[in-house]
């Protein structure tokens, strides 16, 4: 009785899903990404006046892959204030798992 509970479901249901408006959208577009993301762009996404420390984390830190695995005494040994290490480490987190990007900027014609 189950399987053909759940044969006539599958059946009644649509092959896409996607094509059927408003079942699981719930934004009108997609968001723009930058296509690569280095230290800069990380920190332009974050925002909040953590792109002041872009030259100190470039020349200390280089590459985006070492920034997301850096601790806080490391950022605290670099002289970034606590409120923008909290900012950093709580976006290299999001950016490791994969909830957050930085957007691009938009590009305006």
């Amino acid at each position: 009785m189950a399987m053909a509970l759940v044969q006539n479901i599958k059946n009644t249901m649509p092959q896409n899903y996607s094509t059927v408006a408003g079942v699981f959208r719930f934004h009108s577009k997609t968001p723009t990404y930058a296509v690569k993301v280095g230290v800069p762009e990380f920190l332009h996404g974050i925002g909040n006046g953590v792109e002041a420390h872009v030259a100190k984390l470039e020349s200390e830190i280089g590459d985006i892959q070492k920034l997301v695995v850096t601790r806080t005494l490391k950022l605290k040994k670099l002289g970034i204030p606590c409120k923008h290490r909290k900012l950093i480490l709580k976006y290299a987190h999001k950016y490791m798992v994969g909830l957050w990007r930085p957007r691009a900027d938009a590009v305006k014609a």
